[in-house]
Order: structure tokens, then sequence, then C-alpha cells
């Protein structure tokens, strides 16, 4: 009796034990009973069920990854490329997640493989490989994600957060006319800037040499104008002395003469004794002391 009594206890204690389950902190649970869900929105914390009858099937409520092999896709003029590229998503619907993969992390990734290649396919058909090239990654991998988060939400319980192409491969055949193209239409662009320099170059040398003319004529008329003021002015005060004391400014007149003459030292000059020159050099009554 008293072992029975001691099994009973066991009993109730395992079956006790057995009807409270935890829901860790990153985890959704759903509750089953006979393979039929009973409910789906368990949160994190302490949660009872039925013993036995009911078992409880835990998730991952963490942003997951899916990293597929580089695919080939054909572009809209029918070239190919190999694209690299991965997903991030997570668990939206307990319930649909459930009935579309039986709680399997590695068959969900197996039916969403699929849906983004085929995502993918549509928009790289639709695009020219000139487009890709020159930064249509984020265009395609916008509409992308918009496209398989529709059908992965109505089909497998799961919300796409992100869709990036890590790299886009050209094969071998395709890469080096591409190239080839690309260089030749860079070489065209810079012959036209480097036409338009040489232009721009030739018309602000030909300005500046206007310029330069210009401001040359305009300063030699200026010079020409002071320096025959100038003259006009020297000659009314050369006048004006002249007129003063005549005999004086002869004198002047002749010792500039002289002195200019003989500035350097080593002049010689050869002059009759009664050359004009020599008047104020020479004895007599006209010399001035």
């Amino acid at each position: 009796m008293k072992y029975i009594s001691g099994l009973i206890v066991l009993i109730v204690v395992l079956l006790a034990f057995n009807s409270a389950f935890v829901v860790k902190e990153g985890e959704n649970a759903l509750l089953l009973q006979f393979g039929r869900i009973v409910r789906a929105d368990y949160q994190p914390g302490l949660h009872f069920k039925i013993p036995v009858v009911q078992q409880v099937m835990r998730f991952d409520n963490r942003i997951l990854g899916l990293d597929a092999q580089p695919e080939r896709y054909f572009t809209l003029e029918k070239k190919s490329v190999n694209v690299d590229f991965y997903v991030k998503w997570r668990i939206a619907d307990n319930a649909a997640y459930y009935r579309a993969t039986s709680g399997e992390q590695t068959q969900a990734i197996q039916r969403l493989t699929p849906i983004v290649k085929d995502a993918l396919r549509h928009e790289f058909n639709s695009r020219n490989l000139e487009d890709l090239i020159a930064g249509g990654r984020e265009d395609i991998t916008g509409q992308v994600r918009k496209d398989t988060d529709v059908a992965a939400r109505k089909n497998l319980g799961i919300a796409i957060v992100d869709v990036r192409i890590k790299r886009i491969d050209l094969p071998d055949e395709v890469s080096g006319s591409v190239y080839k193209r690309m260089r030749n239409e860079r070489l065209q662009l810079a012959n036209e800037l480097r036409y338009t320099g040489q232009e721009s170059a030739e018309k602000i040398r030909a300005d500046a040499d206007r310029q330069k003319v210009v401001l040359l004529a305009d300063a030699n008329r200026d010079a020409t104008k002071v320096k025959g003021d100038g003259d006009a002015q020297a000659a009314a005060i050369y006048a004006q002395a002249y007129n003063q004391d005549p005999e004086f400014f002869s004198f002047y007149r002749s010792l500039a003469a002289y002195r200019k003459s003989f500035a350097d030292g080593k002049g010689v000059l050869v002059l009759k004794p009664d050359s004009e020159f020599l008047r104020y050099l020479n004895d007599g009554p006209g010399r001035q002391r």
C-alpha cells in the first residue's frame, strides 16, 4: 500500500511538472493537441498545458538568414550574370509557419529560396546590363523584398526583413565586351571634356590677349599725353626763363650741354676754336665767370 501511494505521488508530480512550460526570450510557441493547433500566440514566460495530451512547439523569434548559392540570370538583352545574394527573414505567423514547414527551419529555407530566386529572375529579366552595372541594385532589392514578403507571408508565415545582392559577376565571355564598351564610352566622354576645355582655354587666352592690347594702347595713349603735357610745360618754362634773362639762359643751357657731353669722362670732341659750342670755354669778353 505504501508503494502504491508513493507511485501515485510520483505520477502526480510528473504530471504537474509536465503541465508547465517556459517560453524563453527570443522564442515564440504554439500548443498542439493530437497534431491540431490549439493556440499559437504564446509569448516569453511561464505557461500551462494539459499533460501528455498537449505538446509545445517552440520557434526562434529572432531574425534568421538565408545565404544561397550564386544564381545565374539573364538580363533584358539576354546577357547572363551570376548573382550572389542573401535574405534576412523571421517567423511572422506561428500557425502558418507550422502548417507549411512542420516547424523545420531547413524546410522553411528550402521553400523560401525558390520564391526569392523567382523574384530576382523577374527583376533581372526586365533590366538591361548597363543599368545593373550603373547601380540598379537598390531598386531590384527593394522590389524583390516587397514581392517576396507578400508571397512568404501568405504561403509560409514568414516575413522578409531584407534582401541584399552581395555581388554581380559577369561571365568571362561577357565581361570582356562589356568592359571594352564601357572603356570606349569613358574615353569618348574624356575626349569631349578635353576638347571643351581646350576650346574654353583658347577663348580665355584670346580674351586675355585682347585685353592686353587694349591696356597697352590705353597706357601708351596716356603716357604720350602726359609726356606731351610735360614737354609743353617744359617749353613754357624754358621760354619764360629765356625771356627773363636770355644771356643767363644761354649760359645755363651750354653748361647742361657740357655736362652731358663729358658725363662719362672719356668723351672727345673735335671742334673749331671759334665754335659756338665752345663760346663759354674760351677766354674772351664773352666768357661767363
